[in-house]
């Protein structure tokens, strides 16, 4: 290999990362600011002229102001349950469907799966409407059945992973059922199993989603104690003026559920990205 060739990798290489500095630095600024925010004052936070970076104290009456107006105990338990619900009934629905489109047979196939195909194309606020109506016709609004509700099924997961079980040699099914597998068999202990890596990436998928839902508990839930943490952070938006530090101070607590998980699942949510192809 050629001098030439070795310096213009290395420029390549060198390029390719400081393009995915820069990159990092711009995604980690709006964080960096609402964590400083948070530590100022009011008149801080809102000047302009001059423009204040860095706090001239670094106050902590913002965290202690919202954890005492805000019950981030019940905020955190509902957001928690949230999440696993949606992941649970997401996978669990996703996977069977999934493998049904992919490696079953039966009438109205193709039909119903451009069905899916369809829903994927509609923006999922159209659905909030009739979504509201059978949970009120129900008498189920104020619960966390109401807010797991949208999440029990998924168009994407189940695309997801109609393509991860399409993916899978066939003859692992043609083995499978000489050995005296039946099709539930031979979904549970041979091709679920082989799609572990795109369920772990449609949980991930899903609890970023379920955490960051915004409008749908806002109409389906009036009750403070069943909130989960963004609904409960966008009643402190006001309509003309805001506590910019308190608010900030009550995004960052409420940061703490996903940082958490991340840290707890940080090798599978690398895997299941990497894996699926996909990105957050």
């Amino acid at each position: 290999m050629t001098r030439g060739v070795q310096f213009k990798r290395r420029m390549q290489r060198l390029l390719i990362h400081l393009i995915l500095i820069i990159f990092s630095i711009i995604m980690i600024v709006p964080f960096v600011w609402m964590t400083l925010t948070a530590f100022k004052t009011v008149t801080e936070a809102t000047s302009v002229s001059p423009f204040v970076i860095f706090p001239s104290q670094w106050r902590t009456d913002a965290f202690t102001t919202v954890w005492n107006n805000m019950n981030f105990l019940v905020l955190y338990k509902n957001t928690l349950l949230l999440i696993f619900f949606r992941v649970v009934c997401a996978c669990l629905t996703a996977t069977l469907a999934g493998y049904a489109f992919a490696r079953l047979k039966f009438k109205g196939r193709d039909f119903m799966f451009s069905l899916i195909l369809f829903q994927m194309m509609i923006p999922s606020q159209i659905f909030i409407i009739p979504q509201f109506l059978m949970i009120s016709k129900m008498g189920m609004t104020n619960t966390m059945f109401a807010l797991v509700f949208p999440g029990i099924v998924t168009a994407f997961g189940t695309f997801l992973l109609k393509q991860a079980y399409m993916g899978l040699p066939g003859d692992l099914e043609e083995a499978a059922r000489l050995d005296g597998c039946n099709i539930p068999k031979t979904f549970v202990f041979v091709m679920a199993p082989l799609a572990r890596s795109s369920m772990v990436a449609l949980g991930i998928f899903t609890a970023v989603f379920a955490f960051k839902d915004l409008m749908w508990p806002l109409v389906v839930n009036s009750s403070a104690n069943k909130m989960p943490l963004s609904a409960a952070l966008a009643t402190m938006q006001g309509q003309y003026q805001s506590n910019y530090p308190q608010l900030m101070a009550a995004s960052l607590i409420s940061c703490i559920p996903m940082i958490v998980i991340y840290l707890i699942f940080q090798k599978q949510f690398v895997e299941g990205i990497a894996t699926s192809g996909g990105k957050l």
